[in-house]
C-alpha cells in the first residue's frame, strides 16, 4: 500500500467515525469500537489520523457493522415482504460512505465500470463509481431514442412476463472489469441480466454488490454466474 493509498484509507476510516459519532457520545463510540474516547476524540475532530491497522478494523469490521445497523433502522418492510429503502437510496452521504465499507470489506477488484440497472440503482451506482474512480453505466428498460448500437438481455419470468435491459453498446468494452451493484437483490433475476450484459460485452466481472439481499436465492443465483465476490451490506429473511 503506498502513502496515498494509506491516507485514503485513514481518511475512510474518519468519515466512518464521525457518521457513528452523530448519534452516540463518544464513550458509546469507544464501547462500539474498542478504541479509547480521548483517541476517538482526535480522530474525529482532525487532530490526527488512526494508524494505518486501526483504520483498515474501522472501515472493515465497525464500519460495516454499523453500516448494517443504519441502513436496518432506515428501511421498513411490510407485511408481504416488499421493503422500501428510499431513505437509503435517497441519501448520497450514506451511499458514499457505504462505498469504501463495501469495498473494504468484499475485496471487490477495482472496476474499469460501475454496471447497475436504472433507476434504484443509480445513486449505490455513483457512489461506487466515485470512490473507485471509474465509469458508471446503468441498463434501462427501453432504448434511448438517439443511440444506435444496444446489447440487450432478456428474459422470460416464471409469471410469463418478460423482462429485457438495454445498455448502450459503447458504455462497457472488451476486457473492462466491470462491479455490478443495485440496491436490493431478491430473486436475482435483475442482476443474471446484467451479468448477462458484461458476458455479452467480453468483460470480466469484478464482484456483485448489493446494499440488502431479501434471502438467499438472489445472492446464490449470482454466485452460481460469477466467481468474483458477492457481497451484501444486510439480509433480510425472504417470505
Amino acid at each position: 500500500m503506498n502513502r496515498a493509498e494509506k491516507a485514503a484509507l485513514q481518511l475512510r476510516a474518519v468519515a466512518v467515525l464521525r457518521t457513528l459519532k452523530r448519534s452516540r457520545t463518544y464513550d458509546e463510540l469507544a464501547e462500539l469500537t474498542g478504541l479509547p474516547a480521548g483517541d476517538l476524540n482526535r480522530y474525529v475532530n482532525g487532530h490526527v489520523l488512526p494508524g494505518v491497522e486501526r483504520a483498515r478494523e474501522t472501515v472493515e469490521s465497525v464500519g460495516r457493522d454499523a453500516l448494517a445497523e443504519e441502513l436496518e433502522s432506515r428501511i421498513a418492510v411490510d407485511d408481504e415482504g416488499y421493503v422500501d429503502n428510499s431513505a437509503v437510496v435517497f441519501d448520497q452521504s450514506f451511499l458514499d460512505l457505504a462505498a469504501p465499507v463495501a469495498a473494504e470489506s468484499f475485496a471487490f477488484e477495482r472496476p474499469d465500470v460501475v454496471l447497475t440497472a436504472a433507476t434504484d440503482g443509480i445513486t449505490l451506482g455513483a457512489a461506487m463509481a466515485s470512490y473507485f474512480d471509474a465509469d458508471i453505466a446503468y441498463a434501462k428498460k427501453r432504448k434511448e431514442t438517439a443511440v444506435e448500437e444496444f446489447v440487450e438481455s432478456r428474459q422470460r419470468l416464471a409469471s410469463g412476463i418478460e423482462l429485457t435491459y438495454y445498455l448502450p453498446a459503447d458504455a462497457v468494452s472488451a476486457g473492462d472489469t466491470v462491479l455490478v451493484v443495485d440496491d436490493l437483490i431478491r430473486s436475482g433475476e435483475t442482476q443474471e441480466l446484467l451479468l448477462d450484459i458484461v458476458a455479452q460485452s467480453d468483460a470480466t466481472v469484478g464482484g456483485v454488490f448489493t446494499l440488502i439481499a431479501v434471502g438467499d436465492e438472489g445472492m446464490d443465483r449470482a454466485r452460481e454466474i460469477t466467481d468474483a465476490p458477492v457481497g451484501a451490506l444486510t439480509t433480510y429473511e425472504s417470505r
